[in-house]
């Protein structure tokens, strides 16, 4: 492999979304629910080659440190697949669901979030169509 073919492969570097308004964007977006987590995707279209991602999870996940333990598992997901199967120029939140984030062996989730990517990106059909 060529050095220029390298450098088009590498995986798109991760920026955390912190603010308000980043996370109630991507609410307004696309979403897909799957399994062991919700998956809202944007995209910002401002030509940055950043993935952006968000993690959240409601009181309804459980206590502080169910809802830690959750979070720290869509982060790892999120290092783990979003620089390869991410877009650049996205927005992601991974949001996570009451008593399945926790519980639901890794790989299960990351196939989750494989699946929940696939989905948001896939071309859209019509209204109406078969």
């Amino acid at each position: 492999m060529t050095r220029a073919a390298a450098t088009t492969d590498a995986p798109a570097p991760l920026a955390q979304l912190r603010k308000r308004w980043q996370f109630t964007a991507a609410a307004r977006a696309r979403r897909q629910a799957v399994t062991g987590m919700v998956v809202q995707a944007r995209d910002r279209r401002d030509g940055r080659p950043e993935v952006g991602v968000g993690i959240t999870c409601s009181r309804k996940v459980g206590n502080a440190v169910t809802r830690n333990r959750a979070k720290r598992r869509l982060r790892a997901l999120a290092r783990e697949v979003l620089p390869d199967a991410g877009r650049p120029g996205w927005d992601y939140v991974l949001i996570g669901r009451p008593g399945v984030t926790v519980e639901r062996p890794f790989d299960a989730l990351r196939d989750d979030l494989r699946t929940a990517l696939a989905r948001l990106h896939a071309p859209r059909r019509a209204k109406g169509a078969a």
